[in-house]
């Protein structure tokens, strides 16, 4: 297991907590999180006792406050480029086989949102506030957030979102569909481990493959969708898990699925 210097990793039974952790810098992004982050994901892909990732912010603030902004003053356009071109953790977890979900207590700014926004879920507190404010930087969001926040609540809202930089709170934020729950502050994380629990309780590779087809939703058209969805479904039926699920089914009893 790795060292890591600006998160935590915890392992708890089938669920793993991510957790950014530099509360001093309300747990700004800097390139080191992005590296022990990936490598963080890479350490749970492989790992068949994991079935869920929730990623969070540590202490009561922030979430993510957005990116380190500080390292911005040394990047010139072609080095912040390829800083993005590379694996980064937004990419790194949109692409991650498992569901992950971003458990947000506090700000949730710029490219905090857009790493929340990279997840599979959303869950926040209702002391939980969004922004997309790299409009007041003079720049623009780079780690997705015009793409998968317009995707996510429409393009009038994430328009708005981007070209004003204002901040939402959580009850506007569930009401545009950006968090799929919120609860109060003292329940965020017994409620999201327990929704996290509920979805490790599934046949991990169903589980894969539901993340495959709704990410494939968006960049597709439903003809292409459709035929994506048919093929991954098929496939479901050469697991060992098919074979348990519908025997658990027919037999009244609760599945025991093995990821096989």
């Amino acid at each position: 297991m790795a060292d890591y210097q600006t998160i935590t990793l915890d392992r708890r039974g089938s669920v793993a907590v991510i957790t950014i952790n530099r509360p001093d810098k309300l747990n700004a992004l800097n390139s080191q999180v992005h590296i022990e982050g990936v490598d963080a994901l890479d350490e749970l892909r492989t790992d068949d006792a994991i079935r869920v990732v929730v990623i969070t912010g540590a202490g009561e603030k922030a979430f993510i406050a957005g990116a380190d902004i500080s390292e911005f003053a040394e990047h010139t356009a072609i080095t912040q480029r390829n800083s993005f071109q590379e694996r980064t953790l937004f990419n790194t977890i949109d692409t991650f086989p498992k569901p992950v979900i971003a458990m947000i207590n506090g700000f949730c700014l710029g490219g905090g949102n857009e790493l929340a926004l990279a997840c599979d879920m959303r869950i926040g507190s209702e002391t939980a506030r969004f922004s997309q404010p790299e409009i007041n930087l003079g720049i623009i969001c780079g780690g997705g957030g015009t793409q998968r926040l317009t995707r996510l609540i429409g393009e009038g809202r994430a328009m708005e979102m981007c070209l004003s930089g204002d901040m939402i709170d959580a009850p506007t934020a569930h009401k545009f569909g950006l968090l799929n729950h919120v609860f109060p502050a003292d329940q965020l994380e017994a409620e999201t481990l327990r929704i996290a629990a509920k979805i490790a309780e599934k046949a991990p590779i169903a589980l894969q493959l539901t993340k495959e087809a709704v990410k494939f939703a968006s960049k597709s058209n439903l003809d292409e969708g459709l035929r994506r969805e048919v093929d991954l479904f098929a496939l479901c039926f050469s697991t060992e898990d098919k074979a348990e699920g519908v025997a658990a089914f027919l037999e009244k009893r609760k599945p025991v699925f093995k990821g096989k």
